[in-house]
């Protein structure tokens, strides 16, 4: 049962624990691939380090959540 009213637009969020040019690149394909469109990522990294040490991709979809 969806808690989501149904004006509400379904996000969908992918985390990414290893963050490198192929985990980010085949996320961004599967999910376009289920009708997601990519809309922003978010990267983690520790104090005193640039490389990200994860990464949240965020999606949205036109479909109409499913009710039920």
């Amino acid at each position: 049962m969806s808690l989501l009213p149904p004006e509400t637009v379904p996000y969908r969020v992918v985390e990414l624990p290893d963050v490198s040019d192929r985990t980010i690149e085949e996320a961004l394909n599967r999910e376009a691939a289920e009708g997601f469109r990519f809309e922003s990522i978010h990267f983690v990294s520790q104090p005193g380090s640039r490389r990200p040490t994860m990464a949240f991709l965020f999606f949205t979809s036109d479909e109409t959540p499913r009710r039920g």
